[in-house]
């Protein structure tokens, strides 16, 4: 498995908006095992998304997709910076299969 972990700095205000274009535009995602997008309950403009896919290459597919792409087109005004970005080997866990890394 293939694992993400970033931070997205909204505009100011635009952090509700931004999480709703987030969430709209990842509906049908081949080969992505979960996708969630968080508030940062200490930043404001702040939001953390989580992604598990079942390999990098999905989820490098993925960003050619008509629904992805909308979806950046449209958030990207709303967004004013990325902070950390994690790639990460998911072991498993709740929705998710195990795998011995």
């Amino acid at each position: 498995m293939y694992g993400l972990i970033g931070k997205i700095t909204a505009t100011p205000g635009q952090r509700d908006a931004l999480a709703a274009i987030l969430l709209d535009g990842t509906s049908a995602m081949p080969g992505c095992l979960s996708y969630v997008v968080a508030q940062d309950p200490a930043d404001a403009d702040a939001l953390w998304v989580t992604e598990v896919w079942d390999s990098a290459g999905s989820h490098k597919a993925s960003l050619s997709l008509p629904a992805v792409q909308a979806a950046i087109a449209k958030g990207r005004p709303l967004i004013a910076g990325f902070g950390n970005r994690v790639e990460t080997v998911p072991l498993g866990g709740v929705g998710l299969p195990r795998t011995t890394g």
